[in-house]
């Protein structure tokens, strides 16, 4: 799998997150928070790919730019970032040794981390 880094992605949820437009969950809520593929296609349907591909931090080049398998490590709901989703594609970009993803990941956490203690404060 030719999987890599979205920057588009990243990029969308880190300026996300310095609007503190985010979800601070647990790791397991990630089954119950991301999007069902009724919701995908219809955020696909009502804003097309472009948008769409900014909520995955990973792209696969061996699957067309026009189909749902192009988008891989989901981390929101079209409208916020989750933790839970940010651990998860952390997680699973490690386990399938996309280095690149994952390190976007960590980053990703670490600012979400960050502002848990702020708010925690």
């Amino acid at each position: 799998m030719a999987v890599k880094l979205n920057r588009r992605a990243y990029d969308h949820a880190k300026r996300l997150i310095a609007k503190e437009k985010v979800v601070l969950d647990e790791r397991d809520d990630w089954s119950e928070h991301q999007p069902s593929a009724a919701q995908e296609n219809e955020f696909r349907e009502q804003h097309g790919f472009g948008e769409y591909g900014k909520w995955y931090l990973g792209l696969d080049d061996e699957e067309p730019d026009d189909t749902k398998a192009h988008y891989k490590f989901p981390y929101g709901d079209f409208e916020n970032v989750h933790r839970c989703g940010v651990l998860s594609a952390e997680v699973r970009a490690a386990q399938y040794k996309h280095f690149d993803i994952e390190s976007a990941a960590a980053h990703l956490h670490g600012m979400l981390d960050e502002l848990r203690v702020h708010q925690a404060h």
